[in-house]
């Protein structure tokens, strides 16, 4: 019976393997957001790490590619200044509207009706000249206009789950096979405490055997993903990294989600427009709409004459406001979002995948490392139960 009891070592080191890297793995993924009290407590690595994880990978990809402004081009500036021309035109005669019937609606409903048009007309005529310029002068000075790591920052907070989304998705084969490899580690593990125990059957031995197997299971499982670097010949299997190995999945992944839940043309819009450069992005548009009226002789001298130099000046700022707002409309178009979404996402997944291995491995290492510790006690606390309730069953035999 004994004998037979025994045999249930290794079966157990198996389950322990299994199930520490198991916990592992949903402790690096869950819970998303941390739970506990004050110190105390556990919130799963990648999403306490996601915003970290996102910065470098950013910075990996844009310094291979050079910067925002380098990615706006392949954006194609002229497909956006389309965009805006298409949505803005049908409606430049309701935008000037609203803009008089804000600042002087007596004198607006009093106006010539062929003045009225003459002024629509002048401004469906100057504007696709007023937004190449302006899409120009925003591709040059993109990167300063849009802090993208404060963008990031704020979006990873209401989508944290989103790193969570990418390692799931691209590595859900790879995760599986480490907690599998677990229950195989485990068994060899146990198998050695065997003749161990048979020969020192002391009390601590199976707790002690047990925190080991679950602390080295653990260590190997987080090992699994991330090494060796590069591919490695042993025997007649070739090794690597398991996320290094998918670097090209996940590479697509992590560039498909971010373009079309981070980085959207959207997103950026307001960004820039809300975002620490907001004055400076509202004084191009400023520049750019100016013409729009100073070239206007009609639009001009009426204004100037009717409302005088100050309501001109008021003129100038309500349509300001109005062309601010109408910029968040244009973007906001989901179309134009999804239609411009594969661009910026090959050009991040290209990127991604031309980073050497360690390059890669520096985008996903560090935030394991800061925690691998915790998780190998973990495992090795579970193991350590299991050896105890292990030996517990072998006193009552």
């Amino acid at each position: 019976m004994y004998d037979v009891a025994l045999l249930s070592v290794p079966l157990m080191a198996a389950v322990v393997g299994w199930l520490t890297n198991w916990l592992a793995i949903q402790m690096s993924f869950y819970p998303v957001q941390f739970i506990g009290v004050g110190l105390v407590g556990w919130q799963g690595v990648i999403p306490r790490k996601a915003e970290k994880m996102a910065h470098i990978c950013i910075d990996r990809t844009l310094q291979q590619f050079g910067d925002l402004n380098a990615v706006y081009q392949k954006l194609e500036p002229q497909r956006i200044v389309e965009q805006v021309v298409s949505q803005v035109t049908p409606r430049m005669d309701e935008y000037i509207d609203e803009v008089m019937y804000e600042i002087q609606p007596v004198l607006w409903d009093n106006l010539p009706l062929f003045l009225r048009n003459r002024i629509y007309q002048w401004a469906r005529e100057q504007l696709p000249s007023r937004v190449e310029e302006l899409v120009e002068d925003f591709g040059d000075d993109l990167d300063e206009l849009v802090d993208l790591k404060a963008l990031l920052s704020r979006e990873l907070e209401k989508q944290p789950d989103m790193m969570n989304r990418i390692f799931q998705q691209a590595g859900a084969v790879e995760l599986q096979s480490v907690i599998n490899r677990g229950a195989i580690i485990g068994g060899i593990l146990g198998a050695v405490l065997v003749p161990l125990w048979t020969h020192y059957p002391e009390p601590w031995l199976l707790p002690l055997g047990g925190f080991v197997v679950g602390f080295v299971t653990n260590w190997i499982a987080i090992n699994l993903i991330f090494s060796p670097l590069r591919p490695r010949r042993f025997l007649f299997w070739k090794i690597q990294g398991l996320f290094l190995r998918r670097q090209p999945e996940i590479s697509d992944v992590w560039a498909k989600l971010v373009a079309e839940e981070l980085i959207t043309v959207e997103k950026v819009a307001d960004a820039m427009i809300n975002g620490s450069q907001g004055d400076r992005t509202r004084a191009i548009i400023q520049k750019h709409l100016r013409p729009l009226l100073d070239n206007s002789v009609i639009m001009k001298l009426t204004a100037q004459v009717t409302m005088g130099m100050t309501g001109y000046t008021e003129l100038q700022r309500v349509m300001n406001q109005k062309a601010v707002l109408a910029t968040g409309d244009v973007f906001s178009d989901p179309a134009f979002n999804r239609e411009r979404a594969p661009v910026v996402a090959e050009v991040l997944s290209g990127q991604m995948k031309a980073l050497k291995p360690d390059e890669f491995q520096d985008i996903l290492r560090p935030a394991f490392r800061e925690e691998e510790l915790q998780l190998m006690l973990v495992g090795g606390i579970f193991g350590a139960l299991a050896g105890l309730l292990q030996f517990l069953s072998f006193v009552g035999i």
